[in-house]
């Protein structure tokens, strides 16, 4: 049993108790009260009217108590979705608010008499309840406990579906350019069980994929990986995911890791700071430009015939004329053209030769070496 339903049914008792116990009590007056309609004996009788009463009572207790509830459930919910420091702000301007118009308390009798006084100080109250909440809400941010707060979770990554999925977070945040808390919320990893039962079996496949990741993951980080631990601080709205993780980085000061594009625009509208694995990834690329030497080992047939295909460090593809002869076996060649469309950059090479010519004739001996660096072999 939840807490809201406990506290629905508790409420739901007491206020029953209080109507029914008002009911029985008023039932001794209004039999006297209707003594004097009539000349003779009161055609009512005592009994009917306490049970009628406390009945009725019983009812109004039931429609009160639920009615009642469901406001108190709807600032609940809304106190739930507020940030930590709002609700520290608010509580705060309740307790101000409370202490101030008891110190007033005296002054306001004073003034308004045993009539006004409590009428005067129940306004007092609640104007300063007003007052003392917008105040604080104002500097909230300067709340100590709040900058406590945004100290400790300053620095924390939470993780995207995808890029746990993609996998290569593990290996980022073994090399330590990743600093800080991992937090995956329970509603990405529901995600990722969700595409790990999926009855594609690619997407069966890569969910599996991402449910192995995070158990690497939680073997590599211990107690700097957190999971399910803050999701309160975005409950389900019925958004979707993105928006709530949006939201859960707002609430949390935190850093989002994906390497989902519509999800990066989204959040740095929102100013949440984006990590996107594939910017990193682009950012790091070996940059080759025509003229260089390389040397790369042709791993396989090229679609043209006598090219060879080889890969650098990096995943770049190497498109080599003439390199089918190298097949599996080091070669020195020349970046001849690179393109670049969206799958990425692609080089050609042509292998060299002893006078620094390519074998397609085009001497590069004469031009700058760009760093004069040689790569080792590729494989």
């Amino acid at each position: 049993m939840t807490i809201h339903r406990l506290m629905y049914w508790l409420f739901l008792a007491v206020g029953m108790i209080l109507f029914a116990t008002v009911g029985f009590l008023v039932a001794d007056p209004f039999l006297k009260a209707v003594d004097g309609w009539f000349e003779g004996p009161a055609p009512i009788s005592p009994l009917w009217t306490w049970v009628g009463l406390t009945t009725a009572g019983l009812l109004v207790g039931i429609l009160v108590a639920n009615h009642g509830f469901q406001i108190l459930s709807r600032v609940a919910r809304h106190l739930e979705e507020a940030e930590p420091d709002e609700k520290l702000a608010i509580g705060l301007g309740l307790v101000s608010a409370a202490v101030i118009t008891f110190a007033l308390y005296p002054l306001l009798f004073a003034i308004g008499g045993a009539r006004l006084g409590w009428a005067l100080t129940l306004l007092a109250f609640v104007i300063l309840v007003y007052l003392s909440v917008v105040s604080f809400l104002s500097m909230k941010e300067y709340l100590p406990l709040t900058a406590q707060m945004a100290r400790r979770s300053k620095g924390v990554k939470i993780l995207d579906s995808s890029v746990i999925i993609d996998g290569r977070i593990r290996d980022i945040i073994r090399t330590g350019f990743l600093e800080g808390r991992i937090y995956v919320p329970g509603f990405v990893l529901d995600e990722v069980q969700h595409i790990a039962d999926s009855e594609d079996p690619l997407r069966r496949a890569r969910g599996r994929r991402g449910l192995d990741v995070l158990k690497q993951l939680q073997a590599d980080l211990g107690e700097n990986m957190e999971v399910r631990t803050h999701d309160r601080l975005a409950p389900h709205t019925g958004d979707e995911v993105d928006a709530r993780l949006v939201r859960l980085a707002k609430a949390m000061r935190a850093d989002i890791v994906t390497n989902d594009y519509n999800l990066n625009r989204v959040a740095e509208v929102q100013g949440v700071r984006v990590l996107n694995i594939n910017e990193l990834a682009e950012a790091v690329r070996i940059h080759v430009l025509p003229g260089e030497d390389l040397t790369v080992i042709p791993i396989r047939e090229g679609q043209e015939p006598d090219q060879g295909i080889a890969y650098l460090e990096d995943g770049t593809m190497v498109v080599v004329e003439g390199g089918r002869e190298y097949l599996n076996q080091p070669v020195e060649v020349v970046v001849t053209s690179v393109l670049q469309s969206a799958r990425g950059k692609m080089l050609f090479a042509e292998p060299k030769s002893a006078d620094g010519k390519t074998e397609g004739g085009i001497d590069y001996s004469t031009r700058p070496n760009f760093g004069g660096r040689k790569r080792r072999p590729i494989r």
